[in-house]
């Protein structure tokens, strides 16, 4: 009876992990075809923050209209999700992202920073398609590198936004950032890249090939 139990208690947790990949997946996929639908429409990057709740608005929205920047943050979500503590890459991306918004808002000088952004999306996308596991610090220190490029080319609206509406469009941003990530990296879990010797998931391996591709065309559009 226990070994019964214990297998329909198997079994539930097995679907419900299953079904939760599957949410995660389909969320990310309407916020791709979103972003994609955004950048063909010619979508105005440019907006005008008057108050907070088009702060948190705009915040929210932002990282999913720029598909170079969606397709980074997913990229680093799926890397994290082979390290157990994984989850503080993700979180030192979001920290660094909010110092490029205090750099921009500063009015320094971070040129090329699109093309960074495109750089490093072919750097994670690549990374993807690797069957060796990367080393904890360097994605770490790739996040960091990928946060600020990623904070830093913002909206000019934000600068001339009131401090309330900042903090709004932050919180947004944030939120944001991190949930896209995070849910990047259940799939990841869930497909066992964190496996000691594991194969490479054929669907982290195409996921990997069109996420570089997109970093590609956005890095020649960046160049021209």
């Amino acid at each position: 009876m226990f070994k019964t139990k214990l297998s329909s208690f198997r079994t539930s947790r097995e679907f419900y992990t299953s079904n939760l990949m599957h949410r995660h997946i389909g969320a990310i996929a309407v916020l791709l075809l979103i972003s994609l639908l955004s950048s063909l429409s010619g979508t105005p990057v440019n907006h005008t923050i008057s108050n907070y709740w088009e702060g948190f608005l705009w915040g929210l929205a932002d990282p999913v209209i720029g598909l170079d920047c969606l397709v980074g943050i997913v990229a680093i979500g799926l890397l994290s999700s082979v390290f157990i503590r994984g989850a503080v890459i993700v979180g030192c991306f979001v920290l660094a992202a909010i110092l490029g918004i205090v750099i921009h808002l500063s009015q320094l000088n971070f040129p090329g920073a699109e093309i960074a952004i495109a750089i490093s999306t072919i750097i994670f996308s690549t990374m993807l398609m690797m069957p060796n596991q990367p080393n904890f610090v360097v994605l770490a220190l790739m996040g960091i590198s990928a946060g600020l490029f990623q904070g830093y080319t913002v909206d000019e609206s934000i600068i001339g936004a009131g401090t309330i509406p900042l903090i709004a469009y932050i919180v947004g941003m944030i939120l944001t950032l991190f949930a896209v990530a995070m849910s990047a990296r259940q799939i990841g879990t869930a497909i066992g890249m964190g496996e000691i010797n594991r194969t490479l998931p054929w669907k982290i391996t195409i996921a990997g090939f069109a996420l570089c591709a997109i970093g590609i065309v956005f890095l020649s559009n960046s160049i021209i």
